[in-house]
């Protein structure tokens, strides 16, 4: 196996030899459009892409097909709630860009077993060799023992979906440090993690989401499509994430519903580094997964985590040195 230059990007590198790639995201809401850069890069090397999300849409209301239990497919002329359908509007932008498949696969929210459904479903159906699983934050690393999870139900269940998976080549992958101080991150923790990564060979590196690079113009375009289309209902970490690679810094507001809050945010460059792992190593390190592997709900899957943190001693939180 050809060993990476200085040069390459890390997470590209081991993908080299596949053909046909899901991304997907991990968390709900938008954490797909994280993986547009990712998607955007593996479509300019010729691979065919697949673009998948745990979804929060109300799948019920809307007209995306349903494929099988616990999966749909929106199209750039899927009808759904005016208020929030994101998948549908990038497969409107996809649709305008001239990208030869318009689908976003939506992956209903349930307990492991559903998710697991699913993901097996999809992996056969769409004959993927690779999978990418984005999450717009950096929760998906907490093993369970930090101070704070961040929120861990979708994250985890998408994950452990995945690890399941027979597939070559997975990987996990978080853009977004620092938005999770809000739902109580500890972000050293998050480093610690890493660097535990790092000595068993599972940390593939960080890239910089930089404009001026063809996938992240794409990708900036692509989430500003869908945030106009989502009013009053866009994403803050979408939002900050973005901000970030524009190079705005501090208590920067682009959305109302931030500013009007009255929060302080620290938009920094941090924000638009993109972070890859192995994904069954990330896996294998949630010290609660045997716990939550056969539940059928995602309340069941939070009442086990919150059984796990209520049973074994924590970490203590610490602060990152100035």
């Amino acid at each position: 196996m050809a060993a990476p230059s200085l040069f390459d990007t890390p997470m590209l590198h081991q993908l080299r030899n596949c053909e046909r790639v899901m991304v997907v995201g991990a968390g709900g809401g938008c954490d797909f459009l994280s993986g547009l850069p990712v998607a955007f890069a593996l479509h300019e090397q010729g691979k065919t892409v697949f673009l998948a999300n745990l979804t929060f849409t109300a799948v019920a209301r809307t007209t995306a097909r349903a494929l099988a239990p616990g999966v749909y497919e929106a199209r750039a002329d899927s009808t759904g709630p005016r208020a929030y359908f994101p998948e549908k509007h990038l497969s409107q932008w996809l649709q305008q860009h001239g990208y030869p498949d318009d689908r976003v696969f939506l992956i209903q929210k349930g307990g492991t077993r559903q998710v697991k459904a699913a993901y097996a479903w999809l992996a056969a159906e769409l004959n993927i060799d690779g999978l990418v699983l984005i999450d717009g934050g950096t929760d998906l690393l907490m093993t369970g023992d930090e101070a704070g999870l961040g929120t861990p139900v979708e994250d985890i269940t998408s994950l452990l979906a995945a690890r399941a998976l027979d597939v070559p080549v997975k990987l996990a992958a978080c853009v977004g440090f620092g938005v999770d101080t809000t739902h109580g991150v500890c972000h050293a923790h998050f480093l610690e993690n890493v660097a535990a990564l790092a000595r068993t060979g599972d940390y593939h590196g960080v890239s910089a989401l930089i404009p001026g690079i063809a996938a992240v113009d794409s990708w900036l375009d692509a989430v500003a499509w869908v945030q106009q289309h989502t009013p009053a209902r866009e994403s803050v970490v979408c939002a900050s994430i973005t901000d970030a690679a524009r190079g705005e810094f501090g208590n920067h507001h682009s959305l109302e519903r931030t500013r009007d809050t009255g929060a302080e945010l620290f938009i920094n460059p941090l924000m638009s580094m993109l972070w890859g792992f192995n994904l069954d190593a990330v896996a294998d390190r949630v010290l609660y997964r045997n716990h939550i592997e056969q539940a059928v709900t995602p309340f069941e899957v939070a009442a086990a985590i919150e059984a796990f943190r209520d049973h074994n001693p924590l970490r203590p939180r610490r602060s990152i040195p100035a």
